[in-house]
């Protein structure tokens, strides 16, 4: 994969292209520069998130002194943004979506750049919750401008090259921080991050990535009877990613006594993998048809889970942990079937509805699991097992039209 990498304000000029082909997909000129837009986009997000995520926890135990009732409100707080994703379809009447994308990276970088000069419970309840709504938005946004822009069957490609990308600044941003703090405290750390992010969001704001060749999107909220099937499938998906959030690292280092290095190993193994796998997903995706590949999807999710229950094998935990946060790129199948069943004008607000509903579980499930837990660990883990059967079940009933239809791409 031929990639430059955005560094300060210079261009990524191709993300997609192989050896001077484009995997099969049919991106034309007019497409590319909201190809550039997202990837730079993307990259920048991540970079700002995983930087975020990275110091949290030691700024908040070791610097502010948080006990974990605290910590676990302020995890509470920094997933309403995804609650309140719908909010995006009403933004929308008074800004254009590539502008809110834009905006919310510059929120991002706010977010994260002034945690350091809020060293308090409220002050990072605060700045969490800014940090959080300019990640979410943004998530929203790139997911509907990109099957807007993409046609059905490169959309799937493209999604999973961005995710692709996304792993690599998740490395790159660990790597950075590791840097930064030989020499530097929390609050500079933050603010050098963040201000990165701030910047690359700010150079959004003066991109103009559209054209006028795409169906215009209903500037209101959208609910249909026929979206059931994603609807659910996408709340199932919510449910399972809350149980593996919370409950699946909680396993590695309560019950298997994972070591912070031990940790960060597997943070860089796995998105090592997601790296390299992400563009074969999205080939598997055209090749083989969102069904068939949700199915694998959530049949791994049954295994996944029941073992977590049951192993007392810290190697088989392991490649569990790892295989399970493979699976989550496999999502992108839930997108792509929308985008070939939906209506096009629909993309933009189901997009953001499909946003909230993915997180309402947040809302309820992590402090149902912690009772469930108190009881036996074992149960939050059946219950995910228990989705991922609901989920293979539903998923057969997924049918898109035998003959794609084109994008605007």
């Amino acid at each position: 994969m031929r990639l430059v990498f955005f560094t300060g304000l210079e261009t990524i000029n191709t993300l997609l292209c192989e050896n001077g082909s484009c995997c099969q997909m049919d991106i034309i000129d007019e497409q590319k520069p909201m190809l550039r837009f997202l990837a730079v986009m993307t990259a920048s997000s991540m970079i700002g998130l995983q930087g975020y995520t990275i110091l949290f926890n030691n700024y908040a135990v070791d610097l502010v002194g948080l006990n974990g009732q605290e910590v676990g409100i302020i995890q509470s707080v920094r997933e309403l943004p995804g609650f309140l994703a719908l909010l995006a379809v009403f933004l929308l009447l008074l800004i254009k979506e590539h502008r809110l994308s834009a905006i919310s990276i510059a929120l991002l970088g706010i977010g994260t750049g002034i945690t350091g000069f809020f060293p308090s419970y409220g002050g990072i309840a605060f700045t969490t919750l800014v940090m959080s709504f300019g990640f979410h938005y943004y998530e929203t946004t790139n997911q509907s401008l990109t099957l807007q822009y993409f046609s059905t069957s490169a959309a799937p490609i493209v999604f999973g090259r961005l995710r692709s990308l996304a792993a690599v600044s998740s490395i790159v941003s660990g790597v950075l921080i590791w840097f930064l703090s030989l020499f530097m405290n929390y609050r500079n750390i933050f603010l050098v991050i963040g201000s990165l992010v701030f910047a690359v969001g700010i150079w959004g704001l003066f991109q103009d990535p559209t054209h006028l060749n795409i169906p215009p999107q209903r500037q209101r909220m959208v609910l249909r009877r026929k979206y059931s099937l994603f609807y659910l499938l996408t709340f199932l998906s919510g449910a399972r990613r809350q149980i593996f959030m919370v409950f699946s690292i909680f396993l590695l280092v309560k019950m298997f006594h994972f070591s912070v290095r031990e940790m960060t190993l597997l943070f860089i193994i796995n998105n090592l993998i997601a790296w390299f796998m992400n563009p074969l997903i999205g080939r598997a995706i055209v090749r083989f048809g969102e069904r068939k590949v949700s199915s694998i999807e959530y049949a791994g999710v049954i295994v996944i889970f029941i073992a977590y229950a049951f192993t007392t094998s810290k190697l088989l935990v392991s490649l569990m942990y790892m295989v399970d946060s493979l699976l989550f790129n496999f999502s992108v199948s839930l997108r792509t079937y929308f985008q070939k069943m939906g209506d096009k004008q629909d993309i933009s607000s189901s997009m953001a509805v499909g946003f909230t509903i993915n997180h309402i579980a947040a809302v309820f499930l992590p402090a149902l699991g912690g009772y469930l837990w108190m009881i036996d660990y074992r149960i939050p883990f059946l219950v995910g097992g228990a989705l991922g059967v609901l989920s293979l079940i539903a998923a057969q009933w997924m049918r898109v039209p035998g003959v794609a239809e084109k994008g605007a791409g």
